[in-house]
């Protein structure tokens, strides 16, 4: 598809009535104009709706797209805004932050930027808790080239990723039945784990707050109720990151232990891919812990 804007600022929301309205005001700041606002509701009960039908009859110099789909979760939205996106970049902004005035006029100017002729998936820029203030780590020099796996060392902390819609479309999320979450990184090291790179800004252009209904705040109970996509993104870090069978041993484990309530021993082995003749035994061991413990 020929992108016909810049920039695709893509939102999934589900359920965000009552927050969207504070990114919407803030890419009305924006100082640079030349992308579109693409919207996937994932079958919101509230009334996201009536906000777009209304914010798509005002006066702004950026077009504005609402599609609704069933519910499935973000990754299943990311992969239809992915087929529906007219900008030559994919920012995915969640409903519940917002983005600094200058926000997409450092994006574009970072995509020019980036060297030519190299192999780059995008960029991220930083995430803040205000526009001066971040915890994450800042890079000698402004920036950091490395890629997305560098996350698991030395880039710290939530990023603004920014990705080139042609590359990301070849990158769709997997979709398991019955699963509605999957942690974005999976694709991402997938990039990585292709040779592309990615330039870490230390500008903040994004900021940050965690809602008690957003997705971080549910934390590893999310990945419980997902086994098959929580095991499709540690047994690909582990073969990415080259792990030790030791390493893998303690992974298994774990995964064992958070599984055991909702797989069975063959689901188990297959979605981190151990041998099926250890589930038994990890199993055993996680149920004498438990035991031991009890009677202390």
């Amino acid at each position: 598809m020929e992108a016909t804007c810049k920039i695709t600022v893509f939102t999934p929301t589900y359920n965000r009535a009552y927050i969207l309205e504070t990114l919407y005001r803030s890419l009305q700041k924006q100082s640079f104009t030349d992308f579109e606002w693409l919207v996937v509701d994932d079958g919101s009960r509230d009334d996201t709706a009536q906000l777009f039908e209304r914010w798509q009859t005002e006066d702004n110099p950026f077009p504005i797209r609402y599609v609704r789909q069933e519910n499935g979760g973000k990754c299943r939205a990311i992969n239809h805004g992915l087929r529906l996106a007219r900008g030559e970049l994919f920012f995915t902004v969640d409903s519940d932050d917002y983005l600094t005035e200058d926000a997409l006029e450092k994006v574009a100017r970072w995509e020019q930027e980036l060297p030519k002729g190299e192999k780059y998936c995008g960029f991220a820029g930083n995430r803040g808790t205000t526009p001066q203030e971040t915890p994450n780590r800042l890079f000698e020099g402004g920036y950091l080239d490395g890629t997305a796996l560098d996350r698991y060392g030395c880039v710290d902390g939530e990023r603004a990723y920014v990705f080139y819609t042609e590359i990301h479309r070849k990158y769709p999320y997997p979709e398991f039945p019955g699963e509605k979450f999957l942690t974005e990184a999976v694709t991402w090291d997938q990039m990585a784990h292709d040779g592309y790179k990615m330039r870490f800004y230390n500008d903040i252009i994004w900021i940050w707050e965690y809602l008690p209904d957003g997705l971080t705040r549910g934390g590893y109970d999310l990945f419980l109720k997902n086994p098959q996509g929580t095991g499709l993104f540690f047994r690909q870090k582990a073969d990415f990151l080259g792990y030790s069978f030791r390493t893998r041993l303690g992974m298994w484990y774990g995964f064992t232990c958070d599984a055991m309530d909702r797989c069975t021993d063959r689901q188990i082995a297959q979605y981190i891919a151990m041998p099926l003749w250890l589930v038994a035994p990890m199993r055993w061991l996680h149920n004498l812990i438990q035991f031991v413990r009890k009677k202390r």
